[in-house]
């Protein structure tokens, strides 16, 4: 099986190309790594599955040098003829798009990086399984759909025209046009509404690698709402058990059949306060946080919590990382990583 990984040098999409690797698929992985945050990590991760230096260079088809069957390629969405080239010559089994401009308080300040990745390049993607026909397009949305909703937990059922961030349309906007291609052109897609993700090799502008970062270097965290916030904190290893078993249920198509698209949360079903978080943080990295205290932002949410039952039902799926033993695990990673930028550890 062959399989695109979109955003192969991003968090996610690097656990996922090493999962696929050790079991044996072949895997292209494409990112154009932008500098949303910086991109010495996403070449760390990059040089962890044996993608060398050359991976700078837009266009260049870069070979593992730990696994032979994986390759990369520096690339954005938005270079439409250049994807289109990639799919006639690959010929894809299953397209995973995890590329997308992240952040939900940056699309506050570059609104126009949303539109051109997550919206251009997604259409870009769409259009090349349309003709290049694939088995399975699964791709990242996000818990950010449900906005404002004030019922939790979150359900798949639930109306999500209540954004409160850019971010979250376009992931939204994300669902539709796929539910659209893939009623019109019979091609599977399955939407995973992510829930926040942590663990080792995580992005440095979430919760844990941030407040890691400050509390080691005895300065105050950002404690937004005073800390009246929860999140469903979901361990890197859960999604990529659940993203791995949608990749191995591709729907059987018959001539003629109408596709149903599908959508599914994919998260803990356990949320926690981000004072419990913390405390949590601050108990195995072995010091104490100082808090500076915050009104809400602009763009966020009080509470997200996955109800994950349509998942479990429909793949088995069923997160096995508490909290407590995730937190420290990403702890024992990240105070064994020397990765740095100009203001000491990422």
């Amino acid at each position: 099986m062959t399989v695109l990984i979109t955003g192969a040098a991003g968090f996610i999409g690097f656990h996922l190309a090493e999962k696929l690797l050790k079991r044996g698929d072949k895997v292209v992985g494409i990112d154009s790594i932008n500098d949303y945050y910086d991109p010495k990590l996403k070449y760390a991760r990059l040089a962890e599955s044996g993608i060398g230096a050359e991976a700078e260079k837009f266009g260049r088809e870069v070979q593992s040098t730990k696994y032979a069957n994986y390759r990369f390629f520096r690339m954005k969405l938005e270079e439409r003829d250049a994807l289109q080239k990639l799919f006639v010559t690959e010929k894809f089994d299953i397209v995973v798009n995890l590329a997308a401009q992240a952040g939900v308080r940056y699309s506050l300040e570059n609104p126009y990086a949303y539109i051109e990745s997550n919206i251009v390049g997604f259409l870009n993607l769409l259009e090349c399984v349309r003709h290049n026909p694939v088995k399975h397009f699964i791709y990242a949305s996000s818990s950010s759909v449900y906005g404002g909703n004030a019922k939790i937990p979150f359900s798949e059922e639930d109306r999500v025209d209540d954004p409160v961030s850019l971010y979250a349309v376009t992931k939204k906007s994300n669902e539709q046009m796929a539910y659209v291609y893939s009623r019109l052109y019979t091609i599977p897609t399955t939407g995973l509404r992510f829930f926040t993700v942590y663990g080792p090799w995580g992005r440095p502008d979430m919760a844990p690698m941030l407040f890691s970062k400050a509390i080691l270097a005895g300065k105050p965290i950002k404690v937004f709402n005073n800390g009246n916030l929860s999140r469903d904190f979901t361990y890197i290893d859960d999604i990529i058990e659940g993203v791995v078993r949608v990749i191995d249920s591709s729907p059987q198509i018959n001539d003629g059949e109408t596709i149903s698209p599908k959508v599914y949360n994919i998260g803990c079903g356990h949320p926690m306060s981000l004072m419990d978080f913390i405390h949590t943080l601050e108990e195995h990295l072995g010091m104490k946080a100082q808090m500076y205290m915050l009104p809400m932002q602009k763009g966020d949410v009080y509470t997200t919590y996955a109800n994950t039952t349509r998942l479990e039902h429909d793949f088995g799926y069923k997160p096995q990382i508490s909290l407590e033993e995730g937190i420290r695990k990403f702890v024992g990673w990240y105070l064994s990583n020397h990765i740095t930028d100009n203001n000491g550890r990422i």
